[in-house]
């Protein structure tokens, strides 16, 4: 709305606009809203100046404030995808700000000059983790109904739990535990180093002695890549959980026994394919905000969005040299090394792409509760019988499409960094 549509508001309907919240105006309109201090020509600024407070009105500008927070998130991931992206270039000779299509091109040489059949690649998922502090805070801020120290949702993921303690996570969910240990026997899934007296199945990297066929040996004949076929009778290395048969030097992840996680493990419980669980501590994985009212739904699920935190996930990659290697240590040597590097730098653009994926859902959401939600719920409030409400709702529905602009463009510019982030994947067949 342009100034003269606001002052046409205050012009107009003097007998049934009351005063600064609802009480009966002795004067001309103008003069009482200057008397209230209120910003009839909405100089205060928005979205574009950071500022969420342009109407007053809890539930509308908690939207503008949702909006800012993604912005700011996406710009974060934004950077954290070219820095990575920048130090791969750069290990495989090209200047930073490479294109994807570059960037690719260059892994494919690389790799295809050390190796042969390319790169096996196994990666657990992103761990994504929700603050249930700020996903409380503003279902309470943006709807008052919602009582910020009752506020549970539903978890399609893994919730945190005591250990120690009885625990009932329903019927579509299962208690597992996490315990860290020098060496115990695992009876679930290990991350670290698996080892036995006569030798184990190794779905990692076997360190010494292989019985089977292994992908890379040291130059004394000892294994130090995929044993296939038979028992490693070295150590088996694990950068992502695998099953263990013998001791588990590391974290050991297994479906609590019958009394609960012991009280030094951490406990999760875990939903299963399809279900979900009801949490109200941290939810790895997506979860279901509690119920606001409708304009309130898009800002909750974006502010839930711009909290998370991704923590890159293990990665363990295999191969078998390539003709022209074979016997040269000094470049298998060399070859490792970059696959070191590239290996925390490709982690970290996984755990950005799945904040990407979030953020990019949370700003649809608010494009589209720009055009609707939050705008019928601005144009019902330009009607309350409050002064103060009639201008807020004013200024919001002024505000309303510069925020559907800084957010739709922000979430084109993510796009075409994960489109890039991408092109890095396709290079390893990730």
């Amino acid at each position: 709305m342009t100034t003269v549509g606001l002052g046409l508001l205050l012009g107009g309907g003097i007998g049934s606009i009351q005063g600064c919240n609802g009480d009966t105006p002795g004067g001309p309109l103008g003069d009482l809203a200057e008397q209230c201090g209120l910003d009839i020509n909405c100089e205060a600024g928005g979205v574009l100046e950071g500022n969420a407070s342009v109407s007053g009105i809890a539930s509308i500008d908690s939207f503008f404030g949702a909006v800012i927070d993604v912005n700011a998130k996406i710009g974060e991931v934004e950077g954290t995808i070219r820095t990575e992206l920048d130090a791969i270039a750069v290990s495989v000779g090209l200047e930073p700000g490479a294109a994807g299509a570059e960037i690719r091109g260059a892994i494919e040489a690389r790799i295809s000059g050390a190796v042969s059949g390319g790169l096996s690649i196994q990666a657990e998922p992103a761990r994504c983790e929700a603050s249930v502090e700020v996903v409380a805070s503003a279902a309470a801020e943006c709807d008052a109904s919602v009582d910020p120290g009752s506020v549970s949702f539903a978890c399609e993921g893994s919730c945190e739990v005591e250990a120690g303690v009885a625990v009932d996570c329903g019927a579509e969910a299962e208690l597992r535990c996490t315990a860290q240990a020098p060496s115990v026997e695992c009876s679930g899934m290990c991350t670290g180093t698996c080892s036995a007296s006569g030798g184990v199945a190794c779905e990692g990297t076997c360190k010494g002695g292989c019985e089977g066929t292994c992908s890379v040996e040291n130059a004394d004949g000892t294994c130090n890549g995929r044993c296939e076929g038979g028992a490693c009778t070295g150590s088996c290395e694990l950068d992502v959980a695998a099953s263990c048969e013998g001791n588990c030097e590391g974290t050991c992840d297994y479906v609590a026994p019958e009394g609960g996680c012991e009280a030094t493990a951490q406990a999760r419980c875990e939903a299963q394919a399809g279900g979900s669980v009801e949490c109200s501590a941290g939810c790895e994985g997506s979860a279901e905000p509690p119920s606001v009212s409708a304009e309130c739904e898009a800002s909750v699920e974006a502010k839930a969005s711009a909290s998370v935190q991704c923590t890159p996930p293990s990665l363990a990659i295999t191969w078998e040299w390539s003709a022209e290697l074979q016997g040269d240590l000094d470049a298998q040597a060399e070859f490792r090394g970059w696959i070191n590097g590239f290996r925390g730098h490709f982690a970290a653009i996984l755990a950005a792409r799945a904040q990407a994926d979030l953020l990019v859902e949370a700003g649809q959401g608010l494009v589209d509760a720009a055009g609707v939600a939050v705008m019928d719920a601005a144009t019902d409030l330009q009607g309350e019988a409050s002064l103060k409400a009639s201008i807020g709702a004013a200024c919001a529905i002024q505000e309303l499409p510069i925020a559907g602009q800084v957010i739709g463009d922000a979430v084109g510019r993510l796009q075409g960094s994960v489109s890039a982030a991408v092109e890095v994947s396709a290079a390893v067949g990730g």
